[in-house]
């Protein structure tokens, strides 16, 4: 293992002269070619102290005391430092000053490590972190403070505060105060154990609160429209623009299985000719694999009919999509208005291309999981159901090949 480069300095700030013409001292560790400074709080002359040395000219009393402090100061963080070594620790110049300065790393604030957490998501948006995942991101955060202010009348509390209970007590505030259903509420306790599982690899956490802790998902029928509510949807026109171009934006999603955030940020790159037909070939936001999807005629005339589309035209995308919640609350509405008795919303569009429009015509599994992007077949059994129409189609083929066996 390489040893880790260790330098301390100490060097005056010039341009913060104080009222009586001194200058501030300040200690700069540099560890691995990182810094960390702090000041000292000691002044010298500017005349008296030695750049070169980084030590007070040895021409006063007030100086030769200050050499002996800032020799005093060099052998505690030289103490320091090596008891750090002793621990294991990977040793960082912000590590160095904090354990010199009597900050204990284990008493950094939840709060303060979440939000260091959302701040970092943030920066690698569309990157490594989907919108969707920075958004769950800080809606948890906001859950988590509401709790703290009304579970225990506080604004923050230290990492280690995080115990088994805590856990419980934010699983019941989710369910009952906060009214989530117990998936959603599960999502979001993830979402936390995430910043629990930070704590504790950089060794701000003595103990795992989750250890011992299991969580169980309710199985969702998620809903599809079938072939006939498939075909209303289809034939339906509506007078108000927003609502037929969430109509046809939902369409679309039926006929290829794309994501809501995957639907939004479609451009002319992610539509490729396959010898003479054309097919999406696009890196899910979710997942990052490919989903690789022919294009049904339903799709290509909803993709010609905003061609010229001046919002989609000045967005570089092909079709113009609304937010998710204006998106929800549009087909909600389309729901009522065509006599669909299901929830509609975005995602139930994934659900109807992978039960109606391919599993419902036999497609096999294997394409269909291809298509969504999933990375098994065993995803794409969650998302699929084998609809009544199939087992129908596959039972005719075995009727009345035992009418005459059995026995009267």
């Amino acid at each position: 293992m390489t040893r880790a480069t260790f330098k301390l300095a100490f060097y005056v700030k010039r341009t913060k002269a104080l009222k009586d013409g001194t200058i501030p001292v300040y200690a700069r560790i540099i560890i691995n070619r990182q810094s960390s400074e702090f000041g000292l709080q000691r002044n010298v002359n500017p005349d008296g102290w030695d750049s070169t040395k980084g030590r007070a000219i040895p021409n006063s009393k007030q100086n030769k005391e200050l050499n002996n402090y800032l020799e005093t100061i060099k052998g505690n963080i030289f103490i320091k430092k090596r008891e750090l070594e002793e621990q294991g620790k990977i040793l960082s110049a912000d590590m160095l000053k904090k354990a010199y300065q009597g900050q204990d790393e284990s008493n950094l604030k939840l709060l303060e490590i979440f939000k260091d957490h959302n701040e970092k998501c943030k920066l690698l948006e569309n990157i490594d972190f989907a919108p969707g995942t920075v958004e769950r991101y800080e809606t948890c955060y906001k859950h988590v403070s509401n709790f703290l202010k009304e579970k225990y009348r506080k604004n923050e509390i230290s990492i280690n505060d995080v115990t088994p209970m805590f856990i419980n007590d934010f699983e019941m505030y989710l369910k009952t105060t906060r009214k989530c259903a117990n998936n959603t509420a599960i999502k979001y306790i993830k979402n936390f154990k995430k910043i629990i599982r930070i704590a504790l690899a950089n060794g701000w956490l003595k103990k795992d609160p989750f250890v011992n802790i299991k969580f169980h998902l309710d199985d969702v029928d998620m809903a599809y429209l079938d072939a006939k509510e498939l075909d209303k949807l289809m034939k339906k026109q509506f007078n108000i623009e927003r609502m037929e171009q969430v109509k046809d934006v939902y369409l679309f999603c039926c006929f290829t299985g794309l994501a809501f955030a995957d639907v939004a940020s479609l451009s002319n790159e992610d539509i490729v000719d396959n010898e003479g037909s054309k097919w999406i070939k696009k890196r899910r936001q979710k997942t990052k694999n490919w989903c690789n999807v022919p294009l049904l005629e339903p799709a290509i005339r909803i993709l010609e009919k905003y061609e010229c589309n001046p919002r989609c035209i000045s967005k570089g995308k092909l079709l113009p999509v609304l937010s998710n919640q204006k998106m929800n609350a549009y087909l909600q509405e389309i729901a009522d208005i065509l006599g669909i008795d299901k929830h509609l919303s975005t995602h139930t569009a994934r659900h109807t291309f992978a039960t109606t429009v391919t599993l419902g015509n036999q497609v096999s599994m294997e394409v269909v999981s291809k298509m969504l992007g999933h990375s098994s077949v065993n995803m794409t059994k969650k998302y699929a159901r084998v609809v009544d129409d199939l087992i129908k189609k596959d039972m005719q083929k075995i009727v009345g090949k035992y009418d005459k066996v059995m026995a009267n």
